[in-house]
């Protein structure tokens, strides 16, 4: 009798074991609210100690019972399965919920538009080369592509101008070039001097390549938001960048810094919070960098004469000339080796100098590129705006200007404009013989 009660609670026993061990096989399917995680990922290393005492206690109990009755051993075991179970099983919960959340933005917008771009655009008055290079490159992105010349604020060719004239957007890592001018101006810093941050240190060189949110975060709060602000009307942000362009509306810089809260000034500078800047202004700005610091009003003529006659308009002059190569190292860092080095997969025959921008608003993605290239005959402003979901970005805006310039490459653009400008008449008259006498 004795022996077949000892098969029984033996026999019992095993049942037990095995479903212990089920139970802690399938605890890592458990989940709990993603609030909890974070005090749980603190107590995890605590979790694991417990457990481990816990998990000694029981064999230590298994051991001191081994010579009693058949009946309190299986007992025993059975309060030592149910512990090591208990355990187990909230251990597996608790290490099941510090596996790290990924948070994905939803978009709502689309990045891709049906149909051709610009239509209904005012386009007598353009570039028909410039403007058709700016097409295919933009091909089905929705965006705006803006080319300028700026040795005189003339738009050579403005696609999809309803985009290019609206109220605009966050200038996302844009608005560094606005925060670098100033942070040069005030002297508050060189291209080469090395800014400590939170466990690293970078110039401004390597902040403008590589878009550095903790550098120019830093360089606003030294600013301040009243020289920020001042610099930033003086580049022209907040005012109408055309003269007489009908349909332009006016992007916005506020008079009071965002909330702490969001991130103040500091925010601001970093990617443009609370600013609102148009194609217009930022192809203004970069213009004035690329001729050294003349600030035109851009002028989009509508018809051939327009263009022919066309006068330049000088909105002010700003004093940038000597910082200009300060800023070049890091623009064309950005595109060699930094954010904008996608240009590079379409075009390498001329340097070209740029500033990325990516950032997002009510389920709209925002991709910005501002640039200018260097070539024998002139330079080149161009400003890409896309607006769209995940495919929409900065490094995109940058990849379609490569494709821009190699359009133009491929066309013979640039060396057909050189032989135009030796072609044109002169309006410097002969010296007189007795002048040349002297």
């Amino acid at each position: 009798m004795k022996r077949s009660c000892a098969g029984f609670w033996g026999l019992l026993l095993g049942l037990l074991v095995v479903g212990g061990t089920s139970a802690a096989q399938d605890a890592p399917q458990t989940t709990t609210h993603p609030a909890q995680s974070a005090s749980q990922a603190k107590s995890s290393h605590h979790t694991v100690s417990h457990h481990s005492s816990a998990t000694a206690a029981a064999r230590h109990t298994s051991k001191s019972h081994t010579a009693t009755s058949s009946t309190h051993t299986a007992s025993a075991h059975t309060s030592a399965s149910h512990t090591a179970r208990k355990h187990t099983t909230s251990h597996v919960r608790r290490v099941a919920t510090t596996r790290r959340h990924h948070y994905y933005e939803r978009f709502t917008a689309s990045s891709f538009v049906h149909g051709d771009v610009g239509v209904g655009d005012v386009t007598a008055g353009e570039d028909p080369v410039v403007r058709q290079a700016a097409i295919d490159a933009l091909g089905d992105m929705n965006g705006t592509a803006l080319v300028i010349d700026p040795s005189n604020g003339r738009i050579l060719a403005m696609v999809n101008q309803k985009l290019a004239l609206s109220p605009g957007a966050e200038p996302c890592s844009t608005i560094k070039l606005s925060v670098a001018l100033a942070a040069l101006s005030e002297g508050l810093v060189t291209r080469d001097t090395m800014v400590k941050l939170d466990g690293f240190r970078m110039n401004m060189t390597q902040a403008l390549a590589h878009s550095n949110n903790l550098y120019f975060e830093a360089l606003g709060r030294e600013l301040g938001f009243e020289r920020v602000h001042h610099y930033a009307t003086e580049f022209g942000l907040g005012e109408l960048a055309g003269y007489q362009i009908a349909g332009e509306q006016l992007g916005e810089y506020p008079d009071q810094p965002i909330p702490e809260s969001q991130g103040g000034v500091g925010r601001m500078c970093s990617f443009g919070q609370g600013v609102s800047m148009t194609p217009l202004q930022l192809g203004a700005l970069v213009a004035a960098i690329a001729n050294g610091g003349t600030l035109y009003y851009l002028q989009h003529p509508t018809t051939p004469e327009e263009a022919a006659s066309l006068q330049p308009r000088i909105k002010r002059k700003l004093d940038i000339a000597r910082y200009v190569p300060e800023m070049e190292d890091g623009m064309a860092g950005a595109v060699e080796y930094g954010t904008a080095r996608r240009l590079r997969y379409n075009f390498r025959e001329l340097p070209v100098f740029g500033k990325t921008g990516t950032c997002s608003n009510d389920g709209t993605r925002f991709g910005w590129f501002g640039s200018y290239s260097e070539t024998p005959q002139g330079a080149l402003v161009t400003v890409f705006f896309l607006e769209g979901g995940r495919p929409t970005f900065g490094p995109r805006a940058a990849e379609l200007t490569g494709e821009f310039y190699k359009n133009l490459w491929e066309h013979d653009y640039f060396a057909v404009k050189n032989q135009d400008a030796q072609n044109a008449p002169t309006d410097t008259p002969a010296p007189a013989a007795s002048q040349s006498a002297q």
